[in-house]
């Protein structure tokens, strides 16, 4: 394939050359454009791990330990002398209100995700800038 190298003009090159051109350079741009997101998506990737193993580990830890504090913090309210089952209420609503939090912390390392930005930023300027050239009369591919 033949580049444009410096000092040389784009319209002495033949038609099969100028089309060899482009497409080299377009496929030089997408193989780019996949590294680019490539990167940007392990690094999503990265955040959504942690947030899983966020939640997987206030999964863990609700299975193991609430039933037993449960017990043990309704019983306590028993001997402070609250109806069993209001005390046994008590807590089930203590336990959903930690739920929730340890929901909203989770929402917020989800949010940090960035869905590649980069890519789909320079992806637009690349169809912009591609759109541009397909508007005028003149070539714009310049040495």
């Amino acid at each position: 394939m033949s580049e444009a190298l410096p000092g040389e003009r784009v319209e002495d090159k033949s038609v099969g050359e100028l089309v060899a051109l482009a497409s080299s350079n377009v496929s030089n741009l997408i193989r780019a454009e996949m590294a680019l997101a490539k990167l940007e998506l392990k690094a999503d990737a990265k955040k959504a791990a942690i947030s899983s193993v966020m939640f997987t580990i206030a999964a863990v830890m609700g299975g193991l330990v609430v039933i037993l504090l449960s017990i043990s913090l309704a019983y306590g309210l028993v001997g402070l002398g609250i109806w069993h089952w209001l005390a046994f209420l008590i807590v089930a609503v203590v336990y959903v209100v930690l739920a929730g939090l340890l929901m909203l912390i989770a929402k917020r390392f989800i949010k940090k995700i960035e869905g590649a930005k980069r890519t789909r930023k320079t992806l637009k300027h690349d169809l912009a800038a591609l759109r541009r050239r397909g508007d005028s009369d003149a070539p714009e591919l310049t040495a």
